[in-house]
């Protein structure tokens, strides 16, 4: 299988979301760095990890971890939530604020997709979906959470 068209629509993809990060990087007072903002997409993904969590995944130290996710509280885009099964530990859970930053490279996401049912036929579509399925479900085991 030829990688060029995958490897073109995922740099598309990636070069609409920075565009769409340094659109909101901006030099001022509670403004995100891009390194913020690509802890804020992990975090995301991860689906309210533990800072432990958010930090073995990226391999990065426990305190460095720490420095990140205190940087984003003060900033307002997640919130720190106690554990229901251990009070000693707790979750990183979005804010309001963060939702609305997500939300402004996702909608490329849903632009796209609108483009892809209006293109395909519903059958087309349906096995693109499947196929799309298969690579996240069973393709792609070091992105696991």
């Amino acid at each position: 299988m030829e990688e060029s068209n995958f490897t073109r629509i995922y740099d598309k993809f990636k070069l609409q979301f920075y565009r769409k990060v340094f659109e909101l990087v901006r030099e001022r007072d509670g403004s995100l760095s891009a390194m913020e903002a690509f802890s804020l997409e992990v975090i995301h993904m991860l689906d309210h990890p533990t800072i432990s969590q958010f930090a073995d995944f990226l391999n990065i130290s426990q305190s460095n971890a720490t420095y990140k996710v205190n940087s984003l509280i003060r900033k307002g885009y997640i919130e720190r939530e106690n554990s229901t099964t251990d009070r000693r530990e707790y979750h990183l859970n979005p804010t309001e604020k963060f939702y609305n930053y997500i939300g402004l490279y996702s909608d490329y996401q849903k632009v796209v997709l609108e483009r892809v049912s209006k293109r395909f036929t519903a059958e087309d579509t349906a096995k693109f979906e499947e196929m799309l399925g298969i690579i996240v479900d069973e393709l792609m085991p070091e992105c696991e959470k």
